[in-house]
This record gives C-alpha cells, sequence and structure tokens, in this order.
C-alpha cells in the first residue's frame, strides 16, 4: 500500500465522514433555531420567509462553532470503523507507522483549520449581521437600548447618549455631553436624528446648551442656540455601530481589533472583546487538537468497547470541550485573567490530554 494510495483513502473517508457529521450538527442547530424564532413569529412584519431567512444566515456561524467537534466525531467514527475491520492493524504490520497515519490525519485537520477560520472571519460576520438586520427590521425593533435611557458611549472628552440605533446604524435621540480638561461641563447638544455620510454625522434639528465655566464671568453664562442641520466630528462611527449588532465572539478578528483600539482610545474596558479577539485567532486550532485526541481512539479500539461507546465518548469530549471554552471565557472577563490565557487554556489542556494518549498507545 503505497502512502499516495494511503492518503487519498484516508482523505476520502475521513472527510464525507467530517461532512456527514458537520450535516447532521447544524440540521440540528437550525432546529433548536427555527423554535425559538418561534415566539418572534407575527411580531410586526416577521413572517415564515423572514424567519427563514434568518435561521439560513445563522448557518456559517453554527459551522464554525461546530467545526472543531464534527472533526473529532467525524474522525473517531472513521477510525472506529477501520479499526472495528482489522485496516488499522493491516496498516501497522504493513509498515505504516502511527506517525505517517498521524501526519496525514493532521493535514486533514489544517485544512479544515483553513476553512473554519475563512468563514469565522469572512464569512459568519456578514452572515450574522444581516440576520440581525433582517430580524430588527422586520419586527420593527432597535438595535440597541443597553439602558433605559439609551445607550451610553464615551467619545473623547464626551459621553454620548443615543436612545436608539436603527439598523442603518441611523441615531435618534442623541444627548451629547462635553467636558473641558477639568472635567466641567462645558456643553449639552440635542440632536432628534443623525446619519453618517462624508466621514462624519450629520445631525437634525439640534440644540445646543452651552456653559461658561471662567469664574470672571457674572452673567449670561449659559447660552442655547437651535440650527436645523450640524456637523459632528466624532471618532465613532458605523462600523463600531456594528458591534451592537454581533455579539463579540461572532465578530471578524479585524473588527474586533477595531473596537479595542476606540476603547482603549477612550480610557474603557476591553476585557471581553480582547478574549473574543484572542478566540477567534486560536479557536480554529481546535480542529488540528481534535486530530490529536481522536487519533487514539482507532488503536483502543481493538482491545475494548465497540463503535457506538467510541462515539459517545467523542460526543462527551466535544461538549465538555465547548463548555470548557464557554467557562474559561467568562471567568476570564470576571476575574481580569490574561485575554490568551482564557481563550488558549481549554485548547491546551485537550492537547496534553491527546499527547498523552498518543504516548500510551504508541507504548503499549
Amino acid at each position: 500500500m503505497t502512502l499516495s494510495i494511503l492518503n487519498r483513502y484516508f482523505w476520502r473517508e475521513i472527510s464525507f465522514n467530517i461532512m456527514l457529521v458537520l450535516f447532521g450538527l447544524l440540521a440540528m442547530f437550525s432546529f433548536f433555531d427555527l423554535l425559538q424564532e418561534l415566539d418572534s413569529l407575527g411580531k410586526g412584519h416577521y413572517g415564515v420567509n423572514s424567519m427563514l431567512t434568518f435561521v439560513g444566515l445563522s448557518i456559517p456561524g453554527h459551522i464554525y462553532e461546530v467545526a472543531p467537534v464534527a472533526v473529532l466525531l467525524g474522525i473517531v467514527y472513521t477510525l472506529g470503523a477501520m479499526a472495528g475491520n482489522s485496516e488499522l492493524i493491516v496498516m501497522r504490520t504493513s509498515g505504516i507507522s502511527l506517525k505517517v497515519i498521524a501526519k496525514i490525519l493532521l493535514s486533514i485537520g489544517l485544512v479544515f483549520a483553513i476553512v473554519t477560520f475563512m468563514i469565522g472571519e469572512i464569512l459568519a460576520p456578514l452572515s450574522e449581521k444581516m440576520a440581525q438586520r433582517i430580524r430588527i427590521q422586520a419586527t420593527d425593533s432597535v438595535v440597541a437600548q443597553d439602558f433605559k435611557s439609551g445607550l451610553w458611549i464615551k467619545d473623547g472628552s464626551s459621553f454620548v447618549n443615543v436612545n436608539t440605533v436603527l439598523p442603518d446604524s441611523s441615531l435618534v435621540n442623541i444627548d451629547i455631553y462635553d467636558f473641558d480638561p477639568q472635567f466641567r461641563l462645558r456643553s449639552i447638544s440635542h440632536a432628534e436624528k443623525g446619519h453618517f455620510a462624508d466621514d462624519h454625522w450629520k445631525l437634525l434639528n439640534v440644540t445646543q446648551t452651552s456653559f461658561n465655566n471662567e469664574r470672571s464671568v457674572q452673567s449670561n453664562s449659559v447660552t442655547s442656540k437651535f440650527v436645523k442641520q450640524a456637523q459632528w466630528e466624532s471618532l465613532i462611527r458605523p462600523e463600531l455601530l456594528n458591534v451592537l449588532l454581533v455579539l463579540p465572539e461572532k465578530m471578524s478578528a479585524w473588527n474586533l481589533y477595531s473596537f479595542i483600539q476606540h476603547l482603549h482610545r477612550n480610557g474603557q474596558k476591553s476585557t471581553r472583546y480582547q478574549v473574543a479577539l484572542w478566540s477567534k485567532l486560536i479557536y480554529p486550532l481546535a480542529c488540528l487538537v481534535m486530530v490529536v485526541l481522536a487519533l487514539p481512539f482507532g488503536f483502543l479500539q481493538q482491545r475494548a468497547g465497540g463503535i457506538s461507546a467510541k462515539i459517545f465518548s467523542g460526543i462527551l469530549l466535544g461538549v465538555v470541550y465547548q463548555i470548557m471554552n464557554r467557562v474559561f471565557v467568562h471567568l476570564g472577563v470576571l476575574n481580569d485573567w490574561s485575554p490568551l490565557f482564557s481563550a488558549i487554556g481549554p485548547t491546551i489542556l485537550f492537547l496534553f490530554a491527546g499527547l498523552g494518549m498518543l504516548h500510551y498507545v504508541e507504548k503499549r
């Protein structure tokens, strides 16, 4: 058996089973999404077509989330079937070492890791944003109202309160509180509406109240004026407001990096977004870790348990990995752990577990 034939055989069998598992997981998650969206059916213009479109646009995000688990289960099933048919024994007795098999499987895992990264970086953020926009517009909702008073954003020396952000990133009922270097209130501007054009915000029906904080001024320290339209130069961009549409974990790495820089410029905490950024960069590598973790199952199959037991173990490991990922992220944000540690911790633990199992299989 030549290596090229063996390579093609593994690629065909494993790729098919990974895609089969992926399809099954996507069908399950889409069904759950459908059940969840039934509660919103009938609100505003949110009908069956809008609901099905929303569920369909959510699929790329699910592909990104379940890809490592699909790789794990697909390889576990393939190796288990090969072991059950004594194919792995024939390969080993023909001089095919465990390292050669591992190299072939890692090449498969690398391809899936690259595809996973591309989906998470390009396709999933765009489809998620489109899905949320369709849902918001159809249900006559707004993008964000973090507090009863609306959304609060720090913009340089100003604090901005936006009552409503619409799906097209236009703003409704904007209040801008501008402070001087001594943190004394300098002016309050209220605009009924605002939209972004030509690299700045255009505000409509603006009322500006200015405060003169000089001690020498004894009268007329408060002035007010009204203008139909005004320009507002701000660091805030529609791209930053799009963060409100998509959870940090589903944003692209570039958008996360841009938003983190915005938070740093304004002296705001960015731990959650830093953890999300590192997770975005590291999570696709979990496909390779899952290969290392799945490889021993084919050889353990020769001594104990059936293929169903190995599949169950693979499912259990996949669930544990997902839970640990979420737990590490939340604990990291709450306890101010290193973002890199919060993102990479579970992956490193599973990598060591897989290497330990491989060492056991090789030495036994």
